[in-house]
């Protein structure tokens, strides 16, 4: 078997050096040992603070001569050192061209100048006076630059190019154009850049840091980019400010990796962004395409470093095993409050536009049906309607639990709703022998045809009341296909079709202290119960007997497959490579293949049911949708995803 490549990834790093102020040599030296970390560790790309050679608190000091010729030194001993590494290093330096002086990221690579981008916005407000030094770069779009105090060192210097990598566009912009109204990398990003770096020397005030990091992902949410920052540290001068030493990645609105800052010495962090992943979200969203389009300023010069593979074999970017569920209690919480308010509000609107009082819901006592219930709780309490108007049916059957059926009662009792009890098995019986099937044959017209009478009866019901069949089942099992079609498959309204497996126990247990003792106890008790359609009849000892996740598998991996099929579009070689870093210690190699054939067979080929599937309100950013979403035909082949996912 090969080793597990992951494919469509860029690896950079933020570095945050020692700064001796106006000491180029030694700053140097920092750089030069950064880099050959950064290097050691696979990155592609090292980014640097701004003005890293000199020291961004330098002062008048850059008026000297001497000062921007020992710069011009440190650049070429960097230059010299990295020439070897298949890595572009950028670095600040003071830049003299044209008899003016420009703050500048020098990209080095193979031991020359690739190019220079000038900053183009300057801060001369607050501790802020850069234009007392520095000029601004936005006006310079075909310069070329000799680099002061090195014998050949030169290179391209304008604010409208790019570097490539390993087929992967870069764009560069230095610290304050990140805080301007139109900041540098959007334009960047409409002209193709990727990945967007940004060296700054950002001092520290009260509550800053914050800001920041919420500036830095929404910029790369805006962008629809990787974002790796890197800004000045301990060694600064302290006259009046401080700085903390900020090494951040983010990714389309989320940080990746970042330091611990107020280190006194050198630190870096290393982090893969995922190049696939921003291109699948720029060819989903229309409108970024359509920026792309209308902006006339998006013209770059792309100087091109390196091409190869776009791959990592250790990957350095999270993996999270539960992408539908937040894994710290405060972000779940609020996940969980969030969604709830979303269902309540869908169904609210409704119940009013249909002028309904009524809603039947068949309880099982399993996390779906119980979901379901109180979310329909919640919205008459909302719309001040009384929970009579809600009818519970629940239908024991062949494969109905004790524990299940107690569960369900005690759920009904507690919250106040009308109660049924219709026992299926006379009706079905009747069913067996109106079609001739043997009962003690367990097949699959034994399973719908109870699914299908409960169903019947539930629609019925509502006709009967006057009211509308509250649907139950969720994403997951409509990914899997895992409903009877015309069964448990059908409602009036769905309003748990975009809510995965996962997620679910989540926001039942939400609910445990939101009502009384012997309520709270009864869902704790659905929430540690076997997931099963009870369709079977039980053990001996009245346990549950036919367990789902036996049957389609695992849903926390069925989720985890979902999850990057349908928010990143990635192959199934993707999916299995990222499923056995999040999965490791936990499923072996043949497990996990197994199921993500499984889940892709399913997938394709149950893509009919989904077709026709009844409204329900989108809760997240992956829906099912057939008139939203995701739109299928249903006569898809399903080969290409059924190949050796190792390979």
């Amino acid at each position: 078997m090969k080793e597990t490549v992951f494919t469509g990834y860029f690896r950079v790093s933020a570095c945050v050096p020692e700064v001796v102020i106006s000491d180029c040599e030694k700053n140097a030296q920092s750089i030069i040992r950064l880099a050959g970390k950064a290097a050691s560790e696979g990155a592609r790309v090292a980014v640097f603070p701004e003005l890293s050679t000199t020291g961004y608190t330098c002062g008048d000091l850059f008026f000297s001569n001497h000062l921007l010729r020992q710069s011009g030194a440190a650049l070429e001993a960097i230059a010299e050192a990295t020439a070897e590494m298949d890595m572009a290093v950028v670095v600040g330096a003071p830049i003299l061209y044209n008899d003016a002086l420009y703050n500048c990221a020098v990209t080095l690579f193979h031991g020359r100048v690739a190019m220079i981008t000038p900053k183009t916005y300057l801060p001369n407000y607050g501790e802020f006076y850069e234009r007392r030094w520095w000029t601004p770069g936005n006006g310079i779009t075909d310069g070329y630059a000799h680099i002061l105090g090195t014998a050949q060192l030169c290179g391209p210097f304008s604010s409208r190019q790019l570097f490539e990598m390993c087929g992967v566009k870069v764009g560069i912009e230095i610290c304050e154009d990140l805080w301007a109204p139109v900041a540098p990398s959007i334009s960047m990003a409409m002209g193709g850049a990727e990945v967007l770096l940004n060296l700054s020397a950002s001092n520290d005030v009260i509550g800053k840091y914050e800001y920041l990091t919420k500036l830095i992902s929404m910029q790369s949410a805006r962008a629809v980019a990787g974002y790796v920052y890197a800004s000045a540290g301990f060694g600064e001068s302290s006259t009046d400010l401080v700085f903390d030493g900020k090494a951040i990645i983010a990714e389309n609105g989320y940080i990746i990796a970042k330091n611990e800052r107020w280190n006194m010495g050198e630190q870096y962090v290393v982090a893969d962004i995922d190049i696939d992943a921003l291109r699948h979200d720029r060819i989903h969203r229309k409108t970024f395409a359509d920026c792309a389009a209308n902006n006339v300023k998006t013209e770059y010069e792309v100087q091109h470093l390196l091409m190869g593979g776009l791959y990592v074999e250790e990957l350095r970017h999270p993996v999270d095993a539960m992408p539908f569920v937040p894994s710290d209690d405060a972000h779940r919480d609020e996940r969980c409050s969030e969604i709830i308010s979303i269902q309540t509000a869908g169904l609210a609107k409704r119940l009013t536009a249909t002028g309904c009082k009524h809603l039947v819901i068949g309880i099982s006592g399993g996390l779906d049906s119980t979901l379901a219930l109180l979310v329909a709780v919640a919205t008459f309490d909302r719309l001040g309607l009384d929970r009579k108007g809600i009818v519970g049916v629940t239908m024991p059957g062949f494969g109905t639990t004790g524990r299940t059926h107690d569960n369900a009662v005690t759920l009904m009792e507690t919250l106040g709703i009308t109660m049924r009890e219709i026992s299926i098995v006379p009706a079905v019986n009747q069913h067996f022998s109106d079609i001739g099937h043997d009962p003690e044959n367990h097949d699959v017209t034994y399973e719908n045809s109870q699914a299908r009478q409960r169903t019947y009866l539930l629609m019925d019901i509502a006709n009967q009341v006057g009211g509308m069949v509250l649907g139950t089942g969720d994403m997951s099992e409509l990914a899997l296909g895992w409903a009877t079609y015309n069964g448990d498959h059908m409602s009036m309204y769905g309003i748990n079709a975009s809510i995965p497996k996962t997620l679910i126990k989540y926001l039942v247990a939400w609910f445990e202290t939101r009502f009384d003792e012997r309520c709270g106890a009864a869902l704790h008790d659905i929430v540690d119960t076997p997931i099963s359609p009870e369709l079977i009849p039980a053990n001996n000892d009245g346990t549950i007997k036919q367990k789902t996740e036996d049957l389609v598998g695992p849903y926390e991996l069925h989720d985890f497959f979902l999850y990057h099929t349908l928010r990143f579009g990635r192959s199934p070689q993707q999916i299995f490579a990222l499923a056995r870093k999040a999965f490791e210690g936990r499923y072996d190699d043949d497990v996990i293949e197994h199921w993500l054939k499984t889940f892709f067979r399913r997938f394709f080929n149950q893509q009919f049911k989904r077709s026709c599937m009844p409204d329900g309100p989108k809760v997240g950013s992956v829906c099912l949708s057939p008139r939203g979403d995701w739109r299928m035909p249903s006569d898809a082949s399903s080969r290409e995803w059924m190949i050796d996912n190792r390979e």
